[in-house]
């Protein structure tokens, strides 16, 4: 089995791939660069290609299949930037992976606690060296209620850790679960907005829940109520979102991911202008928190990302049934 590498990051991915292909006997070329047009050719004779967040469209795809590619692989959880639909149109399979899920889990509640304690506030004060406390005073998340959208492994991990501070905990999913009731109670999101001082959001992105959270949304929420999000950009309404914080329902935005963020996260942009108007406006508020869809960013995650992409192509060309293939769109 050959597998071709795109985007593969030297510094991190390069010597677990080195790793796992010499554990499951499969040869494996690579670039650091996206694909592209300019790059198609690299393909040519290797039964899959494994990317990253890189789109791939219905262009790319045909020019895969003709260089022999069966199927495409995405070392990420979601896989919504592939036109999957036109893949399974010309028979080519796609697979996707899954990691630690406390990698993220952590990292929201990291972004929780952010956003109790003001801390880019606080920071942004203490390098012009103003040590003072108003505007500072912030919240415990142990006396607040957190509302969790989403329970699958990396929503049902966040709830689990996050039940060791003591707080409220409620949530919300289409497919409620059991071990979650342990420690959460499922209500609908009416109810989980209306109750919610903080409200973190674990779904995919779907059709069925794009902007989900929109004006309608906030307009049930508390004032002041704290939003994280560490799953998709498209789950929110930016421009509703701007407008949610420059009236105040919004008190702090801790976001690891945004809209239209492909092309520009995982990127060196020092010195470009980037056509991300709505990024700039979020980024003029001191209650907003960014960072760079890293929350999954560990070591673990990076060797669990790398190991399932090969099992996942793997299982794909043997035929057999397995979660990392993906059967819809």
């Amino acid at each position: 089995m050959k597998i071709f590498v795109y985007t593969l990051r030297e510094f991190d991915e390069l010597p677990f791939f080195e790793k796992f292909s010499k554990q499951y006997g499969v040869e494996f070329g690579y670039t650091t660069q996206s694909p592209g047009p300019e790059n198609y050719h690299l393909a040519k004779g290797y039964d899959a290609i494994s990317i990253i967040t890189t789109p791939t469209p219905a262009e790319m795809i045909d020019a895969m299949k003709e260089n022999g590619v069966k199927v495409i692989s995405t070392r990420t959880i979601g896989y919504d930037h592939i036109d999957v639909k036109h893949a399974f149109e010309v028979g080519m399979g796609v697979t996707n992976v899954t990691y630690d899920p406390a990698s993220v889990a952590d990292y929201t509640i990291m972004l929780m606690l952010i956003a109790c304690r003001k801390l880019r506030y606080i920071m942004d004060k203490a390098n012009v060296q103003d040590y003072t406390l108003k505007g500072k005073l912030g919240r415990e998340i142990s006396k607040s209620t957190v509302g969790v959208i989403g329970t699958g492994r990396i929503g049902q991990t966040v709830i689990e850790h996050l039940s060791g501070f003591g707080c409220r905990i409620l949530a919300y999913d289409i497919f409620p679960k059991d071990a979650v009731r342990q420690h959460a109670e499922y209500v609908d999101l009416d109810t989980l907005y209306a109750e919610s001082d903080i409200i973190t959001l674990h779904a995919p992105a779907l059709e069925d829940n794009y902007h989900m959270i929109d004006e309608t949304a906030f307009s049930k929420m508390k004032d002041g109520v704290i939003l994280v999000n560490c799953a998709r950009g498209q789950l929110v309404d930016t421009e509703a979102m701007i407008r949610n914080l420059s009236n105040g329902k919004i008190g702090f935005a801790a976001l690891d991911v945004i809209e239209k963020e492909l092309g520009i996260y995982y990127k060196d942009l020092s010195g470009t202008i980037i056509d991300n108007p709505e990024m700039a406006i979020l980024r003029s508020f001191y209650n907003v928190f960014f960072s760079p869809h890293t929350a999954f960013y560990t070591e673990e995650a990076v060797a669990n990302m790398v190991e399932n992409s090969i099992l996942g192509i793997q299982a794909y060309l043997k035929g057999e049934n397995h979660p990392f293939i993906v059967k819809k769109y």
